[in-house]
């Protein structure tokens, strides 16, 4: 038995039903707890987020604003895995794994919510002058030092996954695309992604916020924007789309012709997957970068942040999974257009890239060859500072420049490298992270609810009564 086989057995069983459920209970739990806070506040926080409401005075300490903030933690969370990462869960679970994917993507904004609110309120000043938080200070701050085993092995596991799926994968994923698009060899793609991750990584987190505050919604308009042309002109088809959809949530895809079906268990279980895959939820990269927003109020931030979860689920992974359904790119038995099987040998983001073409022909290749690179190079330097973070944690400021060295180099390697086992262990450090994040929430879910009781029975309250006498 290989490395590649050793890994990939250890990751089924990290990412088995019991992680999945450990997942998705302390989501439902947060939610509980905090009384559906994020169907509750979900249009405040979209205001704090997007309007004037939310912006920091320059009295609050922090580093970046809250939208900068939830520009960066979405750079890092809205990439291929939005494009190839639904686009196999839908061919493995089928049309009902969109269901699961919200579900989990809901119950997951309580998650997040709750990782950025004890970033904030846990977060520490470094040597630079800068914040820093995740889930190892909250860990070792909220939990004492006993537990400072767990907040190293955190950061350990992030580091390591940042330099994995966060930067490897995305590099070579781009690099395919270059080439297969556009004709660009992988050396020359590398040889640019080095100098431009060069360039803004090594201008820290005020570059990076600023880059990723451009570069988000412009991949975000262009993606979507195909989305919406295609479901514009299929127009008839969103409704039936979407019975397929809750239909096969809750009942198996039967077997046609050449086609195998799919049982209800394979639905959730690729929803859950590739939802946490999208979304991040509980892997506590959130909280990374929350704790360098400006704000008055640990549980301002929070709202914020979840938003993001959102953002990648509930809107940019039903983009992708609409267009499949209605060009039946999923199904290799036909579709709703066309009644015909279009799938065959495709599969991820080349599966995706097709639907897409089936409708707006070579413009639509290429909106999802840019978005690959724009999705792609946005997760590599957003990921960049949860890893800079990690490793920070782990060694002090005084090794960031080595660890961006390091993270600039990987980049230029995973363009021209075989990433099959360097996938494998990143999706090990994922596992690894996600569990004593998880350990952490469930433990300090008292500070969580009691920070959410602070703000809205005294300073919500007050803001909007001077609101409403100005």
């Amino acid at each position: 038995m290989d490395l590649l086989e050793i890994l990939n057995k250890v990751n089924g069983v990290l990412w088995g039903t019991p992680s999945l459920v450990l997942l998705c209970g302390t989501g439902l739990l947060l939610t509980i707890l905090l009384k559906g806070l994020q169907f509750r506040k979900l249009l405040y926080a979209f205001k704090l987020a997007f309007t004037k409401e939310g912006n920091s005075s320059s009295s609050d300490e922090g580093d970046v604003s809250n939208f900068k903030a939830l520009m960066t933690a979405l750079a890092g969370t809205i990439g291929n895995g939005n494009i190839a990462g639904v686009a196999t869960a839908i061919t493995i679970g089928g049309p009902g794994a969109i269901f699961w994917m919200w579900v989990v993507g809901l119950i997951g904004m309580a998650t997040k919510y709750a990782e950025a609110l004890l970033a904030m309120k846990y977060r520490v000043k470094n040597a630079n002058g800068e914040y820093s938080s995740g889930p190892m200070y909250y860990v070792e701050k909220g939990l004492g030092k006993k537990f400072k085993w767990l907040a190293v092995a955190f950061a350990l596991f992030g580091a390591f996954a940042a330099l994995g799926i966060g930067n490897s994968v995305q590099s070579n994923t781009i690099a395919n695309v270059m080439e297969s698009s556009f004709h660009v060899s992988t050396i020359v793609t590398a040889i640019i992604l080095v100098i431009l991750a060069g360039l803004i990584t090594f201008g820290g987190i005020q570059r990076i916020s600023t880059v990723a505050g451009f570069f988000v919604p412009v991949m975000a308009f262009l993606y979507i924007g195909g989305s919406l042309i295609i479901l514009g002109v299929n127009y008839d088809q969103i409704l039936p789309s979407f019975k397929l959809i809750f239909f096969y949530a809750f009942n198996p895809v039967a077997a046609t012709g050449g086609f195998v079906g799919i049982v209800v268990a394979e639905a959730i279980r690729n929803g859950v997957s590739r939802g946490i895959f999208s979304n991040e939820a509980g892997l506590g990269t959130a909280a990374l970068i929350a704790g360098n927003a400006k704000t008055d109020h640990p549980v301002k931030q929070a709202l914020v942040a979840m938003t993001g979860t959102f953002i990648v689920t509930i809107i940019v992974c039903t983009m992708t999974g609409l267009v499949l359904v209605i060009t039946g790119f999923w199904d290799s038995s036909g579709g709703l257009i066309s009644g015909v099987a279009h799938n065959a040998g495709l599969e991820g983001g080349a599966l995706t890239q097709a639907a897409f073409a089936s409708v707006l022909g070579k413009v639509g290749e290429y909106i999802v060859a840019f978005s690959v690179i724009f999705f792609g190079f946005s997760t590599i330097i957003g990921w960049y500072v949860y890893g800079e973070k990690c490793f920070e944690y782990l060694v002090g400021v005084k090794g960031i420049m080595a660890y961006r060295a390091v993270y600039i180099l990987a980049t230029g390697i995973g363009a021209v490298a075989n990433l099959a086992t360097v996938w494998a262990f990143a999706d090990m450090a994922n596992a690894l992270m996600m569990i004593p994040n998880l350990i952490a929430l469930i433990l300090l879910s008292k500070v969580v609810v009691r920070e959410t009781n602070d703000y809205f029975e005294n300073h919500y309250k007050m803001a909007n009564s001077q609101r409403k006498v100005s």
